[in-house]
């Protein structure tokens, strides 16, 4: 398994931002300017980090490896998952599916924070009526399985993809939220409390409740009184204020390493390539054993002297047969088992195979292979834009749950100033002339490319994919999502990694749930303790009075 030594480095260095001076302060490598001097303008910069994830997240070292490669049959019959190579960069996963106690603190959030809104909350609400079956008795687990705590380590179903998005969405607000709040950057929670909910305080004293937000608190739209923390980053910039304490502080910006980056979906190839767990079998760059299952071996039974002849993972062994003999139960679970269950993979990753199905990132196509980058994978892409209330002091616009509102992107590269005025404010710019494209010339060119939205992925490119003909003669189309992993009432052949099943984004099942995943930044390599590297020396020290 592989373990992650590194720490999150929330301190800063020796950056006199906060030490004051040190005996050799940083300096820019390219002008000699010392760092963090508020004398000089306040250039500031920190150290080096390579952060840990957030809570519940396993580092998941990348690599190359081969998509769809674990299968030893086409199980639908579809050709839909032929061999190809590809390369997958380090990320993080979740160690165990999200559980019903997840989402119950989910539901608590959007009940506390938005108390009127029973739109919002019956919204997400998963689809308990998922159980419920012609010629069977499930109706306890439609009253009992979200909510009773018999249930509540049991990994939460009935989720539509659309759900598992806004899910991630709420992980990633709650959590940076956290981490200011517990560090001083934002009043405590206990002074923040009873001003309209968890996360939601005043708005700079003029009594507007907002619920926190990671993208309107970076564009600096969430500070003021009543928001604020005692303990704010100082602001070395010469212009800025003094606040009522007599210093300049500011809020937490992305080059602090304090905020992490958003939760996810795992993309298609993250998933499979983490499912497989490969890296205990590595050796010296040879994979020295392959794998159908996550874990090594033909059978589904363990080999190991302790356990020998447990079953691996929850699957439905055969007709009739989803938990095996009283007395002797063969894998311990009737429907789903705690998302603590069996043994991990290699990564460290729990019921990579059975217990739920779980949604990816993906969009299906049965021939996504035929069209398809060697570098992290994906179909799916809809690029966006944060729509701007004012664009000339960059105020992003609001929803009404204090998000920013994102519109399609309607160009692929930056556009020039003037073209980005306009389109923000809906004008048609003005032709562009060789002075705003850096002195080449070039022909008329609008900012909205003739109003369509910019999609650079191939779902619209290439298919031949008619939505008006959905439900009558396909049911692929762009709301058609990738599922995998196998689920307690599925055979062991969907237990192989590289088995692909879709579903609408909008429709739910007893048998899918789902686990996040966070993008890593900086180095990919996970441990390089013990490890060959190459020397680097440092930067030569520069010393202006020389």
């Amino acid at each position: 398994m592989i373990k992650h030594f590194t720490k999150s480095a929330l301190l800063l260095g020796c950056v006199g931002l906060l030490l004051g001076s040190c005996s050799k302060p940083m300096r820019s490598q390219k002008t000699g300017v010392v760092y963090n001097n508020k004398y000089n303008g306040g250039y500031m910069r920190f150290q080096k980090t390579h952060p840990a994830p957030g809570p519940g997240l396993i580092p998941i070292e990348g690599g190359t490896f081969v998509l769809g490669g674990s299968a030893d049959q086409d199980v639908t019959y579809d050709y839909n998952n032929t061999r190809r190579r590809v390369t997958v960069a380090s990320f993080y996963m979740d160690e165990t599916e999200v559980s019903n106690q997840d989402w119950l603190d989910y539901l608590h959030y959007i009940s506390i924070t938005y108390p009127g809104d029973r739109e919002l909350y019956y919204n997400a609400m998963p689809d308990t009526l998922v159980w419920r079956r012609p010629l069977s008795y499930n109706e306890p687990y439609v009253d009992n399985y979200l909510r009773h705590p018999a249930f509540q380590d049991y990994p939460v179903v009935g989720v539509t993809w659309e759900q598992a998005q806004e899910y991630c969405v709420f992980r990633t607000n709650q959590i940076n939220e956290n981490t200011l709040r517990e560090t001083g950057r934002l009043a405590s929670w206990k002074d923040a409390s009873g001003k309209g909910g968890a996360g939601a305080t005043a708005n700079g004293g003029t009594g507007v409740t907002q619920p926190f937000d990671t993208d309107i608190y970076l564009n600096g739209q969430y500070k003021g009184q009543g928001i604020d923390g005692k303990k704010m980053m100082p602001d070395m910039n010469p212009l800025a204020k003094p606040g009522n304490n007599g210093k300049a502080t500011r809020t937490v910006r992305m080059e602090d390493g304090i905020l992490r980056p958003a939760y996810r979906l795992p993309t298609e190839a993250e998933w499979e390539y983490a499912a497989l767990g490969l890296a205990g079998n590595t050796d010296f760059e040879n994979i020295e054993t392959g794998k159908i299952y996550p874990w090594n071996g033909m059978g589904v039974r363990s080999a190991q002297k302790r356990t020998r002849g447990m079953i691996m993972a929850n699957f439905k062994r055969g007709e009739g047969d989803n938990m095996g003999v009283g007395g002797s139960l063969n894998d311990k679970a009737d429907i789903t088992a705690p998302v603590r269950s069996y043994q991990p993979n290699d990564f460290g990753l729990y019921n990579m195979a059975g217990n739920v199905n779980e949604w990816t990132g993906d969009t299906y196509r049965q021939l996504t292979f035929e069209d398809v980058e060697d570098f992290n994978p994906f179909r799916g892409n809809e690029y966006t834009n944060k729509r701007l209330a004012d664009p000339e002091k960059g105020i992003y616009a609001k929803d009404k749950y204090g998000r920013p509102i994102k519109d399609a992107a309607k160009s692929n590269k930056k556009l020039p100033w003037s073209e980005f005025i306009a389109q923000q404010q809906g004008q048609k710019p003005a032709t562009t002339t060789a002075a705003t494209t850096g002195g080449v010339p070039a022909g008329p060119v609008t900012a909205s490319l003739s109003g369509k939205p910019f999609k650079a992925d191939q779902r619209g490119y290439v298919d031949s994919v008619d939505n008006s003909l959905y439900g009558v003669t396909t049911l692929v189309n762009d709301h058609s999502k990738v599922y995998k992993g196998g689920s307690w009432n599925d055979r062991a052949m969907w237990l192989n990694p590289a088995t692909r099943r879709y579903m609408d984004q909008g429709e739910a099942s007893a048998e899918v749930g789902f686990r996040c995943a966070m993008s890593m930044v900086g180095t990919s390599e996970i441990n390089p303790n013990g490890k060959p590297h190459f020397s680097v020396k440092k930067p030569k020290p520069y010393n202006p009075k020389k």
